[in-house]
């Protein structure tokens, strides 16, 4: 009997829970539940593991969320177990060691933690093993050398260290080894490289270092796929590559060559090369290259090419091209529009000049930012159905196209940030598909967009330094999804709260509303449905599209921590959580409900005109590493509690009714004196022992002043004999010379 997918859902889903699975103990060899909207975690006693003659077993793509039972090894005839996707976490169970005529295993996806457990080196019969982007930790498991009959292993994207054996050579039968995203090290063993069915390795980004030193290999190898960069390599280009006859990809980015120019003829050996990433290593590419392979994927990212690749031009099955980060000055080339395949293009951190030329109509991805791009946005990039727009850092002037609601359908990322672009947002332009929207450091002016409201999938949105002048967008909490929302250096007014409505931003990790003109009191219960903040559980996300993850599209955001403004860039993003309500007219207590927000970074209300107490519940969040109060009307003493936050290294009190000792505890007596003036009731270190100081320095200058009058009279005194002339010259001289110490010193003081 085989219970496929269709046949459950027809006779048994109604009722199937991973609770208590009530499936009969006969004789089903296959269950297949893939992406069924299970729930629930699988319970150890749970009679899905009665079901002794099971031999394939698909929950993929289900929200088990829970502990993988060690009773999962009573299936001892399970051939195929396919849990990726499943929401597990904890220790993998030893009990899969049970399974000893299982084939295929696919874990990927998951939170488990700790190593694979040795037991699994019993597993002689497996021949795929999925793991990869499941959180493993701890060293690699050696144990896998045992099965001999594996032909494809993925591990990667986990937090696996340690070395590769010297030799690999049991694993005969091995295709595909992927185990990049770790923190391996060591050599790369050259055994490796000597395995005959080997088509696929993927090595990138660990920590594998020295030469790679692979010896006589066979011009007969099947390897046709080859990621090896982002690794602490060294030396030339290995030589052995010219002879990989049929390697499709390759990827040698960031090869530390010693500064030594790297020419990029040397891979033209290989005519079936269709992706080349060469990111970080300098090239020297000749104006007459020409290359025999169609390209489909170019990565020539910070190369420190100072000319458009003129060979690109040929490449008419081009559809990845990446020359972002290097020192490309003048326009884009005409012949780029002609190229009718391409649908990426990342031109970005360069030095283009003019107008944007004519894009291919194929393009999907397309990257400009960091150029000194001028003119206005041409209305001819409306013609193209876009996903991914960034014209971010160029000169861009006028308003931005409403022809852009052509895009209405299919963008996601549209970034204008840091131009001078002027006008209105248009209603029209917004995305139903919009993830991302960054208008900041404009010129723009009138209200936000209400149809924002529609973009359901919106996490970023960024229209800091304008001049919108506008309500505080309450209706923006409809917005599930956002977690970025940066209003701050606009004009937007009133209350952020109304009566009887709660302000929920469940997934929000960055609210920046600073120097505004926002009001009222803010609630006790405001931030109680701000769940992401309450959670100190960083925030992965997905790939996006070809060469993008959603790490990467934000691209960058200003926030304020410790008094200064500092970039936020990259992976940041995943584990940063600050509220900035400062420079606004907001008043009352401070919520209590702030002090939920545990996994809060930067917390600062400055400029306001905030009453009260400080809560001494802020102790709670244990995350804190920059707290600012100044310039408000709080009373009473600061929280001692405060002293118990171990992460909080940047505190400002200043300017606000505060009384009482300063509290004893080390992070808030290491704090400068200027995060406690302006309130006439403190006292206590850091201020007394100023006053100390200031007496102790004036005293000092008083005997210098004495010291300097006695060397005067000394002067006097010992010019006498030496008669009146001589004396006058000495005088006048010594009044210059310290009229003169006293200048410098006062420019020193301004320069330092």
């Amino acid at each position: 009997m085989y219970l496929r997918s269709h046949h459950v859902h027809q006779k048994y889903l109604r009722v199937f829970r991973l609770q208590s699975v009530i499936i009969g103990t006969g004789n089903v060899v296959e269950l297949n539940l893939y992406d069924s909207d299970l729930n629930g975690p699988l319970r150890s006693n749970s009679s899905l593991f009665r079901l002794q003659h099971l031999q394939s077993l698909n929950l993929g793509y289900n929200n088990i969320s829970g502990l993988l039972p060690e009773s999962i090894g009573n299936l001892k005839y399970l051939r195929d177990l396919d849990l990726q996707y499943c929401s597990l976490f904890g220790n993998i169970p030893s009990s899969l060691g049970n399974l000893s005529h299982l084939t295929s295993l696919h874990l990927s996806d998951n939170d488990f933690t700790g190593e694979l457990p040795d037991s699994m080196g019993h597993l002689n019969k497996l021949t795929e093993l999925y793991i990869g982007q499941a959180k493993l930790n701890g060293k690699f498991p050696h144990v896998l050398f045992n099965l001999s009959s594996l032909t494809f292993i993925d591990l990667s994207n986990n937090q696996i260290k340690g070395t590769l054996p010297s030799n690999m050579s049991s694993l005969s039968k091995l295709e595909t080894f992927a185990i990049s995203g770790n923190s391996f090290s060591g050599t790369v063993p050259s055994s490796l490289f000597m395995i005959p069915s080997l088509t696929e390795l993927y090595l990138g980004r660990n920590h594998f270092s020295g030469h790679l030193e692979i010896g006589n290999i066979s011009s007969q190898s099947n390897l046709r796929t080859l990621y090896i960069g982002e690794n602490n390599f060294i030396g030339p280009i290995p030589g052995f590559i010219s002879k990989l006859v049929k390697l499709g990809h390759l990827s040698l980015s960031f090869w530390n060559t010693g500064g030594a120019i790297v020419d990029y003829s040397i891979f033209s050996f290989l005519k079936s090369l269709s992706v080349l990433d060469l990111s970080g290593i300098h090239l020297n590419i000749s104006s007459t290259l020409h290359l025999p392979s169609p390209m489909e994927a170019l990565i020539l990212s910070s190369c420190n090419i100072a000319e458009f690749p003129k060979f690109i031009q040929n490449q008419t099955s081009l559809v990845h091209l990446d020359i972002s980060a290097n020192q490309i000055k003048g326009q884009i080339p005409e012949w780029l529009g002609r190229l009718s395949d391409l649908s990426y293009v990342n031109i970005a951190q360069n030095f283009f000049t003019g107008e944007l030329a004519m894009l291919p109509d194929s393009i999907k991805y397309f990257i400009g930012s960091d150029n000194q791009f001028s003119g206005e946005i041409p209305r001819s990039i409306c013609k193209l159905d876009l996903t991914y727009l960034t014209l971010s850092n160029n000169n861009f002037s006028g308003t931005i196209p409403r022809c852009f609601k052509n895009f209405n359908s299919s963008l996601e990322i549209l970034h204008l940030r840091n131009n001078s672009l002027s006008g209105v947002i248009p209603e029209e332009i917004i995305s139903d598909s919009l993830i991302s929207l960054n208008v900041g450091l404009n010129w723009l002016s009138g209200k936000l967009p209400k149809s924002l409201i529609n973009c359901t999938l919106l996490e970023f949105l960024n229209v800091e330094g304008n001049k919108i002048n506008d309500r505080f967008p309450f209706w923006l909490s409809s917005l599930s999804d956002l977690q970025i929302l940066v209003l701050r250096s606009n004009e937007f007014y009133g209350p952020i709260s109304s009566p009887g409505d709660s302000l929920s931003f469940p997934k929000l990790r960055i609210f920046d509303i600073s120097e505004n003109s926002c009001t009222g009191v803010l609630p006790s219960e405001y931030f109680a449905g701000w769940s992401a903040m309450s959670s100190v559980i960083a925030i992965f996300d997905s790939d996006l599209g070809p060469g993008l993850s959603r790490n990467e599209y934000h691209r960058s955001v200003f926030v304020t921590n410790k008094g200064l403004n500092m970039e936020l860039v990259g992976s940041v993003f995943s584990i940063y959580k600050t509220i900035d309500v400062s420079g606004n007219k907001f008043e009352g207590r401070i919520p209590e409900s702030i002090a939920l927000l545990k996994g809060l970074i930067v917390l600062d209300m400055s400029n306001n005109a905030f009453t009260g107490h400080i809560p001494s519940s802020l102790s709670n969040l244990t995350n804190l590493n920059s707290l600012d109060l100044s310039q408000n009307r709080l009373s009473g003493q600061i929280p001692s509690e405060l002293g118990k936050l171990t992460f909080l290294s940047w505190m400002n009190f200043s300017y606000n009714e505060l009384e009482g000792p300063i509290p004893q505890a080390t992070q808030i007596q290491s704090q400068n004196i200027s995060s406690f003036t302006g309130n006439p009731g403190l006292h206590g270190f850091p201020l007394q022992e100023t006053s100390v100081q200031e007496e102790e320095t004036t005293k000092q200058e008083q005997d210098e002043e004495k010291e300097e009058e006695d060397q005067v009279m000394s002067w006097i005194a010992a010019a006498i004999a030496y008669g009146p002339g001589f004396f006058c010259g000495l005088t006048i001289s010594h009044i210059l010379t310290s009229y003169r110490r006293d200048l410098f010193m006062k420019i020193l003081h301004w320069f330092t």
